[in-house]
């Protein structure tokens, strides 16, 4: 299975995937930290996250992947949502909590 392949598939398996600097319980990162705590808030239940710095391709390939440059990058229902600003932005506004509440009544 190529890189891209294997993102596809952790895209498309789940209804909520962040890919991430560390985890949601160590994060190394504060904008990954930050996406994470506005993701819990919105009340998300199960969110699946990949450790992008446990495995280098995944990390030099997702941003050709999605066409974003930067970490986090957070995609609901396979469509990339964008990174820590515009996550936190959706929680501000509360259309975050909405576009997670979707993803559980599939």
């Amino acid at each position: 299975m190529s890189v891209m392949q294997k993102i596809q598939a952790e895209v498309d398996a789940r209804p909520i995937v962040l890919f991430m600097k560390g985890t949601p319980q160590f994060p190394m990162c504060g904008f990954s930290a930050r996406t994470v705590q506005a993701l819990q808030e919105a009340g998300v239940g199960e969110l699946h996250t990949v450790n992008v710095l446990e495995d280098p391709e995944i990390r030099a390939n997702l941003p050709r992947y999605s066409n974003w440059p930067t970490f986090p990058q957070l995609f609901l229902h396979g469509e990339l949502i964008g990174g820590c600003d515009i996550t936190l932005e959706l929680h501000e506004s509360g259309e975050l909590a909405r576009m997670v509440a979707e993803t559980r009544k599939e």
